[in-house]
């Protein structure tokens, strides 16, 4: 057995592109062997700005020869669909057997491959592998690239490493090559141009190092690049980052934000991490948090930290901690390099920060009319003209009350401890929480057009929040602006203020309704415009508030004035099935969601859900279980006789009676606790069915030759179809 090391030597590969950049090798490389018979004991990849490399271990120094066969046409075929076959498999005609195939001769092509060995294999294979290579995006250059068909990578390749057992794989790959197949199925390359060859010479650190490594095999490559001060593993580099800015961090009596996404990127940047930390004028700390830690992200890949000793903790601190790709002889040098860059971008965020405030928010509003949200919906004004008039609605008609959010014991309704930002009211009227609401839409989108949202998009919603307190509107429109797109992932924080509720459920039915009635629907996996998000964002501010209200209201109401009609029809189902996925997190089977959606009588997606539970749990007992299959019975027989009302018996034999009286009982006690919301209750009351039902599939014939026994006796299998029904429609239940 033997290892295999291949080192791709280029120019830096963008670091968001690394991590593709290895499952691509790996697939190509296991393919391609795969192909011809081979398979590596284990396989790894790695990847730093400047290379890629693979390890493969315990290869055979041989492949096993192989025979296959191939059924063809039957004899006496046309000529042209036997050579074809011919052709194909890569045999001439007199080389082709006959046999037969159900009473039929037919021609059979057998392809004897020889065994060959694995390094002549890795010649031919690594500059397929290379020249397959999929990026997202791509370049050409030198010489060849004056032709289309000239190679293309990420960034212009400069050296190839190519070991097994440490013999050099000897290829040359060219820059601009044909790709084919000879007639035996192997790869064949038509080269045009000089192109690199294979070697085992490397490039260590771009400063650290200097002149070409050798490498000997697999086992010490990663060993000699370490001495070149580059790590090639890009999870050693990782925890590198991480722990370091965490210990810079600590020395200055600090804690590192943790943004695991900027250390995997920092990872990417550099072959030799050194995190360092630095400082920045504390006067910018007069700009929201989130925009310092963006600009110092987005702009400079930088870590920020929070100081624990100033207010109890968690308040911004005015430094930063960079990664750098060098020791540094000196590194206060680089610390201050990076911190008069950050502050030139800090100063721009400070800059946009204060310009935005010089006009208010309803100023702001009121450029939206400029902006198109759809060409068939007209524009962010229009939508927010919408989005307002369905808030107000929401809160005059009870749906969203004050009432429904009350204060959280040991917190003052007056003041926020932690921030001393007033609270918002509770206790509102209903008035009163319609004005706040309308007040709030006519204002959440007005951050658009600011030129710190035009900077960071992210931040939308967030800076209209900011930008409404330090104008002084109520508390509560401040707060609805800045959280009305929430939630927008399955993790997020859902709403629980109501005025915050209002807007943000008004925001999410306009565009779920808006989309639907100009047929922008989403189709298999493309949702363009995200309205999967946007339902589940509707169920969960329901849910998660015990929000009362019927859907087919909230869909009248927020239905535009044209559009096609059966939109809002397409809309509920949409919503429903968003539910089943919803509730199949947690558990619940989409058929326990069908089966009260069947004959519930109202379309409250909070009553819905707590029958489903309630349904669920009764299921999973042995009465539910037993319950269930006594009504698939009943239903089955009642399909199979195609039954109609007809007489009743009027000497019921004990186990019809015991069935009758425990329906009596039953029905009411069910319906009753449904209207009540007392959903377990209702299950209790198909719970006392159960014996009864039994008994009676045991001590009487349903399809009796008496035909009133045999009409009252499916009489009786009906009633109790319906008294289930009243609860869940039973058959569209599994099991």
């Amino acid at each position: 057995m033997a290892d295999f090391l291949l080192e791709l030597l280029t120019e830096e590969i963008p670091a968001r592109m690394q991590k593709g950049a290895r499952a691509e090798l790996e697939k190509l490389f296991t393919r391609e062997l795969s192909a011809s018979g081979v398979a590596a004991g284990d396989i790894t990849v790695w990847s730093t700005p400047r290379r890629l490399a693979l390890i493969a271990r315990d290869l055979p120094t041989e492949t096993e020869a192989v025979r296959e066969e191939a059924k063809g046409p039957p004899a006496g075929a046309p000529d042209q669909a036997v050579d074809g076959f011919c052709r194909k498999s890569g045999v001439t005609r007199d080389q082709l057997e006959e046999r037969e195939v159900k009473g039929r001769a037919t021609y059979f092509a057998v392809i004897e491959k020889p065994g060959q060995q694995v390094a002549d294999l890795l010649a031919t294979v690594i500059p397929y592998v290379i020249t397959q290579f999929s990026w997202p995006k791509s370049m050409r250059w030198g010489a060849a690239s004056i032709t289309s068909e000239s190679l293309r990578w990420v960034r212009p390749l400069s050296g190839i490493v190519a070991l097994l057992d440490g013999d050099v794989i000897e290829f040359e790959l060219p820059s601009h090559a044909d790709v084919y197949s000879d007639a035996s199925g192997n790869l064949e390359f038509k080269k045009v141009g000089i192109g690199l060859s294979s070697g085992r010479t490397t490039m260590g650190h771009r400063f650290h190092s200097n002149g070409l490594i050798g490498i000997d095999d697999a086992d010490d490559y990663a060993p000699k690049l370490r001495a070149a001060h580059v790590i090639v593993d890009q999870e050693e580099r990782a925890g590198i980052i991480r722990e370091g800015a965490k210990k810079a961090a600590k020395a200055a009596g600090l804690t590192v934000v943790a943004d695991e996404g900027l250390v995997v990127e920092n990872a990417g940047l550099t072959e030799w991490p050194a995190p360092l930390l630095g400082r920045f004028d504390e006067s910018f700390l007069d700009v929201p948090p989130e925009v310092i830690q963006l600009t110092a992200r987005v702009n400079q890949k930088y870590f920020v930290c929070e100081d624990a000793a100033k207010n109890g903790g968690g308040k911004l601190a005015n430094a930063f901690i960079c990664t750098a790709n060098i020791d540094a002889t000196d590194p206060a040098v680089v610390v201050d390099g990076n911190r008069k860059v950050l502050a030139a971008r800090l100063a721009d965020a400070r800059f946009f920060w204060e310009l935005d405030q010089k006009t208010t928010l309803a100023d702001h509003a009121m450029k939206l009319e400029r902006i198109t949200f759809h060409e068939k919906l007209g524009t962010v004004a229009d939508k927010v003209e919408r989005v307002a008039k369905l808030a107000r609605w929401l809160c005059e008609e009870g749906i969203v009350t004050s009432e429904r959010f009350p204060a959280k014991a040991g917190t003052s309704i007056d003041e926020a401890p932690d921030s001393g930002r007033s609270q918002p009211s509770l206790g509102l009227a209903s008035e009163e929480l319609a004005d706040l609401a309308e007040q709030a839409a006519r204002l959440c989108k007005a951050d658009l057009v600011t030129e710190m949202v035009g900077e960071f998009p992210e931040l939308q919603g967030l800076m209209g929040g900011y930008y409404a307190e330090k104008e002084g509107l109520p508390q509560e429109v401040s707060d609805a602006i800045r959280d009305h797109y929430k939630p927008v992932g399955q993790g997020d924080d859902v709403p629980t203020a109501p005025v915050t509720v209002a807007v943000s459920l008004a925001d999410k039915l306009d565009t779920l309704l808006g989309f639907f009635q100009i047929d922008e629907k989403p189709t298999g996996s493309k949702d363009p415009f995200a309205l999967r998000r946007a339902a589940l964002g509707v169920l969960r501010l329901l849910l998660d508030n015990d929000l009362r209200a019927s859907m087919r209201d909230l869909i009248t109401q927020a239905a535009h004035p044209v559009g096609r009609p059966e939109a809002g029809r397409e809309v509920a189902s949409f919503l429903i099935e968003r539910l089943k996925v919803q509730q199949r997190e947690s558990g619940v089977g989409h058929d326990m969601i069908d089966a009260v959606a069947a004959v519930a009588t109202d379309d409250d997606m909070a009553r819905m859900v707590m029958r489903t539970n309630a349904l669920q749990s009764f299921i999973e007992t042995d009465n539910g279980a037993n319950l269930l299959a006594g009504y698939k019975r009943a239903a089955n027989i009642l399909k199979k006789e195609e039954w109609e009302a007809g007489a009743t018996n009027p000497a019921p034999e004990p186990a019809e009676a015991a069935l009758i009286a425990a329906l009596d009982t039953a029905e009411p006690k069910a319906a009753s606790a449904i209207e009540a919301e007392d959903f377990e209750a209702a299950m209790e009351a198909l719970a006392s069915l159960r014996a009864p039902i039994d008994a009676f599939f045991e001590g009487v014939t349903v399809n009796d030759q008496d035909t009133v026994k045999r009409d009252s006796r499916l009489g009786l299998l009906a009633r109790l179809r319906s008294a289930v029904h009243k609860v869940a429609d039973f058959s569209r239940i599994e099991g």
